[in-house]
């Protein structure tokens, strides 16, 4: 992998670790804020999606849209197609 890229991956999935241990303090005090906790955890998960993408050369447009995020993985590799259940919205 091209050290550029290399490097932007490490950033994204530091990025996408830092909003999960957010997440995990959020949900783990007495007096636990849930809708942060939440929050945090689909930043993560954004993140993570974005550094897969960036890692296979995929052009990702600017957005927090997990489900087109989801799609654009699924175009690379079919088994991201299990993470889309619940959602309606289909984009072949």
């Amino acid at each position: 992998m091209v050290e550029t890229k290399r490097r932007l991956v490490a950033a994204w999935l530091a990025k996408a670790d830092d909003d999960l241990r957010v997440a995990r303090l959020l949900i783990a005090e007495e007096n636990r804020l849930l809708v942060a906790g939440v929050y945090h955890c689909q930043q993560s998960a954004e993140k993570a999606l974005k550094a897969w993408l960036t890692c296979h050369d995929c052009i990702f447009p600017k957005t927090h849209d997990l489900e087109t995020l989801l799609h654009l993985c699924r175009a690379k590799e079919p088994g991201f197609s299990a993470y889309l259940g619940g959602y309606s919205k289909v984009t072949e």
